[in-house]
């Protein structure tokens, strides 16, 4: 099982990093009596401006780039970090701008769309199950098996084509899935897998705002799409789905962060220090040569230095 929680203090371009009082802020390690109303999108926790929190960002990046290369090399632990959000609310971008240090080599990012055929011949969980991260590697899910209780919950007939027998669909279907997920997820921490799940919790109104914004620029007209505007009927639906599940799924194995997302910029950066406090909570460094390769490396330094000088000319 991952270590206890901690949130320790770094200095990194004078920038403390991570910050607990943020970290402790937005983090739901329990669920119990979680209220999505209680928390504000357009918070910014006493984050002054864009400014301050790019240089903040920036420091967390730099952390993060030095944690990443300790994870690989080490190749005992894998970080699973899971992205939902209403649409708009900045996924994509906070993806990339956070993880813009990491190396590709390292880092393996899914982004789930609706079911193929061959999913929805499978348990909910199986193709989520298939892009997990090896050991020593950084995961990131653009949309994860939590669309098996928000989508699905909201649209229930979607539910018909995954072809469940007639005997398994009962009331308590949703409450079987978050204790499938549960299970699902503490097995994985229970076998090297860290992780983080992130909500982007954008406002209604800061949604509209960006939808017309992508009308209005035609380099994000591909962004848009008319059903993104049908699915703003169902927001009420969708903020009962996300509570209830963040509620019943978030454990000390598997916290949510629940990240205000009006401000982009204090979303990445609520994302950036708290993928750092996870990663630095594994105690991660680099491999310890054994006394064999130490001497192989002596070996192999006496004979590169015997090696008599060729002349380029």
């Amino acid at each position: 099982m991952a270590p206890p929680l901690d949130h320790r203090d770094r200095e990194t371009e004078g920038t403390t990093l991570p910050s607990e009082d943020l970290l402790a802020r937005h983090l739901v390690a329990n669920g119990t009596g979680f209220r999505l109303s209680a928390v504000d999108p357009a918070d910014t926790d006493g984050i002054e401006n864009k400014k301050a929190a790019k240089k903040r960002l920036r420091a967390a990046i730099n952390r993060l780039t030095e944690l990443q290369s300790q994870l690989y090399a080490q190749d005992r632990w894998a970080a699973l970090f899971i992205f939902q959000a209403m649409d708009a609310a900045g996924k994509d971008g906070t993806i990339k701008h956070v993880m813009s240090g990491v190396n590709p080599q390292g880092c393996q990012v899914h982004s789930f769309k609706a079911p193929s055929k061959e999913e929805l011949d499978h348990d909910f969980l199986w193709r989520c199950a298939r892009a997990l991260p090896e050991r020593g590697r950084i995961g990131i899910f653009n949309r994860s098996h939590y669309e098996e209780v928000l989508t699905v919950r909201v649209h229930p007939e979607l539910l018909q084509h995954q072809r469940i027998p007639e005997g398994l669909v009962t009331e308590n279907i949703w409450k079987e899935r978050f204790e499938d997920i549960r299970h699902f997820e503490r097995h994985l921490n229970r076998n090297g897998v860290i992780i983080r799940k992130f909500f982007l919790h954008i406002s209604k109104e800061e949604q509209k705002r960006r939808f017309l914004d992508r009308m209005d620029a035609p380099e994000k007209h591909w962004k848009f799409s008319p059903a993104d505007v049908t699915e703003r009927d169902y927001w009420e639906d969708y903020m009962s789905a996300y509570e209830e599940a963040i509620r019943e799924t978030s454990t000390p194995e598997a916290p949510w962060v629940v990240a205000p997302s009006d401000h982009k910029w204090y979303a990445r950066v609520v994302v950036a220090e708290t993928i750092v406090q996870a990663l630095e909570s594994l105690d991660l460094g680099y491999p310890t040569a054994s006394p064999e390769a130490k001497e192989g490396m002596a070996l192999a330094r006496a004979t590169l230095e015997s090696e008599s000088s060729v002349d380029p000319s």
